[in-house]
């Protein structure tokens, strides 16, 4: 595995003794909080939807499951395979998920067994390689490819969540379609696609539809969206021939759901973990803003970033590490970068993938942060607006330090839910 064991830093930044730490409250945003109660009957009433299901009798379909986190897919893969089964259908599951896990077949099945998706959970084969088959050309030459199980069998299930991308804007984005591009493609699949750049993603993600179209590969589709509390709030079941339609609905459904924070302005944002079980870039941009994509720049006024970690389902991943001004040496001892190198390269998103500043804990890493912040004439770093988040899924309680109490009040969105405490440090310096 690709871990290096970072040195130890003992940096004296000049000034950094007189930066004061602010005192944090919490404080708890609302946002559309409607939802999927019942999963499994609403899956299967929207696979009732489908039409004329006998053709699929006796047929093989290959069902796919991705890596990115999905409340309950173990639920919504199960009752799929359920209702398959019903109609006399032989299913079997496909790791979709690109290069992900290591970009290896192993590692593909281990990331979806960490979502409880194993073969005794789902009572069917699951069927790993990075083996390919090449189904036709995009106008511009791109041969598209397709995992080499699901492209041997009677139609393909494709089940992915509908979200904004990190990376680019357009009316298709991270969802049905870029299932077929990218986690279908494998890892030699999704390099072809990447190659020229995610500007190119909104006109040839179309185009790979209409490949997988013509070799008569899509049995129906199915769109997940989740709100902004992370849970389901909509599921819909397609056609193939609908399939386009439906992904670019659920997209507009996406953003209008999407968590952000309710203020433009933040000098420095802490992040405890970053993850692919997160988001593709391991921390969402549309709701820190940073991104290759200059679409995504009026997001947030953000001065510094600070990673604190790794979730548990990054497997090690640090792909978004890049991006972060600051972190500790113990986050990134904590990376494989073999792994996270692979990721960016097959990704073409090297930046990502560089190593920030690191100090020794959280405490220099944040005071750090600070003094480096840009302070408006009259300002000192007294007045630096602090927040900590768990993650970019998590922004509805969370932490912002005491000079926003102006702000919060004014926003009938915010609530403040605590009184001003001091930031709590363990005795190596990490925040508790």
């Amino acid at each position: 595995m690709g871990y290096v064991e970072f040195p130890k830093m003992n940096v004296m930044i000049q000034g950094m003794e007189n930066v004061k730490l602010p005192k944090m409250m919490k404080v708890r945003q609302t946002f559309d909080d409607a939802y999927i109660e019942d999963i499994p009957a609403h899956v299967r009433k929207e696979l009732d939807k489908i039409a004329n299901k006998e053709k699929f009798s006796g047929k093989r379909l290959a069902v796919t499951v991705g890596s990115r986190g999905i409340p309950h897919i173990t639920e919504i893969i199960g009752t799929t395979i359920e209702v398959l089964k019903e109609w006399g259908v032989d299913p079997f599951i496909v790791p979709a998920m690109g290069s992900h896990g290591g970009a290896t077949a192993e590692g593909q099945r281990e990331f979806i067994a960490g979502y409880g998706i194993t073969e005794e959970s789902m009572g069917v084969p699951i069927l790993s390689s990075m083996d390919t088959v090449e189904l036709g050309y995009l106008p511009d030459g791109t041969p598209v490819y397709c995992d080499k199980y699901a492209a041997e069998s009677d139609g393909i299930v494709i089940i992915n969540k509908v979200k904004p991308h990190t990376s680019f804007r357009g009316r298709h984005e991270s969802g049905l379609a870029k299932m077929m591009a990218i986690g279908l493609g494998k890892h030699k699949g999704a390099s072809m696609f990447h190659a020229m750049g995610f500007k190119t993603f909104p006109e040839r993600l179309p185009e790979v539809y209409n490949v997988f179209m013509k070799n008569n590969l899509i049995a129906f589709g199915m769109g997940i969206v989740q709100n902004a509390y992370d849970v389901i709030s909509d599921i819909e079941a397609c056609e193939a021939e609908d399939f386009m339609e439906v992904d670019a609905r659920l997209l507009e459904v996406a953003k209008s759901k999407i968590a952000k924070f309710h203020f433009h302005d933040v000098d420095v944002l802490v992040i405890d973990q970053i993850g692919k079980d997160i988001s593709g870039g391991g921390y969402d941009p549309n709701v820190v803003g940073r991104s290759i994509d200059p679409a995504f720049s009026d997001v947030l006024n953000l001065q510094r970033l600070f990673i604190r970690g790794l979730s548990e389902g990054a497997h090690h991943n640090g792909m978004g590490i890049g991006r972060a001004e600051f972190t500790t040496r113990r986050c990134l001892n904590s990376v494989d970068w073999e792994a996270t190198w692979v990721n960016c390269m097959t990704a073409t998103e090297l930046e990502v993938g560089k190593m920030p500043v690191y100090f020794e804990n959280d405490r220099e890493s944040l005071l750090a942060a600070i003094r480096s912040c840009n302070m408006p004439s009259g300002k000192t770093y007294d007045d630096a607006k602090i927040v900590r988040i768990k993650d970019t899924l998590h922004l509805v309680e969370f932490e912002v330090s005491e000079n926003y109490r102006e702000i919060v009040e004014a926003d009938p969105r915010i609530e403040i839910i605590s009184e001003p405490y001091e930031i709590e440090f363990d005795e190596e310096g990490f925040m508790i």
